[in-house]
């Protein structure tokens, strides 16, 4: 059996296999905390762990959506294994140089949110009329910025004529935001756009036609997040997400004059993309429609970007491969479509992408998004507990686990 060393860090019970960790030592109570060393740029700072393979594991990557790929499971005394399996144990990367504002931020503050919006173009403004309209229960306010100042007032006027009557303040305020304090609030999303190839271009993917040209704004704000010393959410919901997620946590985390990589700016788990759920409402509307696909409306999964390299299970216990990568050709197609009648498909993607996966990540309930794994952001379902980071693990079959270890192979020869 794995001896444990006890330790107190941060006033709370803590544990590791490391002997001599600069903390004070600790009774044999239930642990809190595991601490660990790993490279940080591979691993979170601090997670839920869900599996005790997660403890010896030297990195992060897709076998922690089936930690028994990991191979078998650390021998671990009792207390351990109990509070991993009791979902009350989290991981804690002492090789992050912010571990300890990791650890805040697994704990967010109670009350509503205040969610700040940059650009209020096509997706942004649908976005946020879906928040305005749903957000109630937890979010206080929306702030807006946009280059253009009468795009903001519009916007502002509009949000604020809608109401229910006699509850007039049932639904949250939109207010415009100088650029200067986009970084006061709870959670930042990034729905900035340079360019969007117009219908009839050709363009076949769309989303990677956009990363040039978007990558260096995100960037920006990335960089602007880190002078902020912002320790909320930072959301990105522009094309294409996934790559965008990783250049804004390299951007964030880069000194400027040095170019070294000094791990001071956003957390990799404070960084999440929003693409994945509206494919998996695409998904779910193909399964609505063919029999052949209902499986997936109550045993379906969606993995990966939004983008080339999604995969869409028909059924996690019931896996047919055929059956799923059919569901994943029309899933990906399925904006195709909307462009050939002449329109930009973003109303689907603002509202099931944005607004309802942000919605239920606040309210720390199960969502589609990308989280950090290994390097690259990874489509999955998650939520947010005070634990940390809690990303859903499952017994995957064989072919469906190929197909997930081909997307994160092209993802990280992707890497931005």
């Amino acid at each position: 059996m794995n001896r444990l060393y006890h330790y107190m860090a941060e006033g709370r019970q803590a544990v590791s296999l490391e002997e001599g960790l600069p903390f004070p030592a600790g009774a044999n109570g239930t642990p809190e905390l595991f601490l660990v060393r790993r490279d940080p740029a591979l691993s979170p700072a601090a997670w839920k762990v869900t599996d005790p393979r997660q403890l010896t594991a030297e990195r992060a990557n897709v076998t922690w959506l089936d930690p028994r790929r990991m191979g078998d499971p650390p021998d671990l005394p009792e207390a351990l294994r109990a509070s991993v399996a009791a979902e009350r144990l989290t991981g804690v990367n002492l090789q992050h140089p912010q571990w300890r504002r990791a650890l805040e931020f697994t704990a967010p503050r109670p009350g509503k949110k205040r969610v700040h919006l940059l650009a209020v173009g096509d997706v942004g403004g649908v976005l946020l009329t879906a928040l305005k309209l749903l957000g109630g229960d937890v979010i206080s306010t929306v702030g807006i910025c946009d280059l253009n100042e009468n795009t903001v007032a519009r916007w502002v006027t509009e949000m604020g004529q809608i109401a229910w009557p006699w509850d007039y303040d049932a639904l949250p305020e939109v207010e415009a935001v100088e650029p200067g304090r986009l970084f006061d609030c709870d959670v930042f999303i990034f729905a900035a756009a340079r360019a969007v190839p117009p219908v009839g271009s050709g363009v076949k993917d769309v989303r990677m036609a956009q990363l040039e040209a978007n990558r260096p704004l995100v960037e920006s704000f990335a960089r602007q997040a880190r002078t902020a010393g912002f320790r909320g959410l930072f959301m990105v919901l522009s094309d294409p997400v996934d790559q965008l997620c990783q250049a804004a946590w390299w951007a964030s985390n880069v000194d400027a004059e040095t170019e070294y990589l000094d791990l001071q700016g956003l957390l990799p788990e404070q960084i999440q993309g929003f693409g994945l759920g509206v494919m998996n409402a695409r998904a779910a509307w193909f399964a609505g429609q063919d029999p052949r696909f209902a499986s997936f409306l109550t045993e379906g999964r969606s993995f990966g970007p939004h983008g080339a390299g999604l995969v869409i299970a028909n059924s996690v216990e019931r896996y047919d491969d055929a059956l799923s990568r059919e569901l994943t050709r029309l899933t990906l197609e399925a904006n195709l479509r909307v462009r050939d009648l002449g329109f930009k498909p973003y109303v689907a993607p603002a509202v099931s992408s944005g607004a309802m996966q942000l919605l239920l990540a606040l309210r720390g309930e199960w969502h589609c998004s990308s989280v950090s794994l290994g390097g690259v952001w990874f489509g999955c379902r998650n939520r947010f507990t005070r634990f940390g980071l809690d990303i859903e693990t499952l017994e995957l079959p064989d072919a469906l686990f190929a197909r997930l270890r081909e997307t994160e192979a092209a993802l990280h020869a992707m890497e931005v």
